[in-house]
């Protein structure tokens, strides 16, 4: 028995919201929990895609004092960027940060961000 996904495609506008709501916005249409045929083991998700991201509104003191920490692997080779700087260069890859921290650390992860576009 097998039923085909449907798959939508959603328009989300960033304009006047937090990064963090619009986030917990994108990853519930990505990970499908909006329809009723939502299963934790079934990617149903949908194409989402996120505009105006320079329009996002910043809460709190993010932009002085929030901090991306990664590491390269090797010792010593701890990178940061500041949330100011990722927001002015690439809010792109802000956003994407963002919304794959809110999705399932599972398999289905990696499909479930390549619905995901952001202008």
């Amino acid at each position: 028995m097998t039923t085909e996904i449907k798959r939508e495609k959603h328009i989300v506008d960033a304009t006047g919201l937090s990064i963090g709501r619009v986030a917990t916005q994108v990853a519930i249409l990505l990970r499908g929990k909006h329809k009723p045929s939502y299963q934790p083991h079934i990617d149903v998700g949908d194409f989402v895609t996120v505009t105006n991201l320079s329009k996002m509104r910043i809460t709190g003191k993010k932009d002085d004092q929030k901090v991306y920490h990664r590491n390269t692997g090797y010792p010593g080779g701890i990178r940061t960027e500041s949330f100011q700087n990722l927001r002015v260069e690439n809010p792109e890859k802000l956003m994407k940060m963002t919304v794959r921290k809110m999705l399932p650390a599972t398999k289905l992860r990696s499909g479930m961000l390549k619905r995901l576009t952001v202008q």
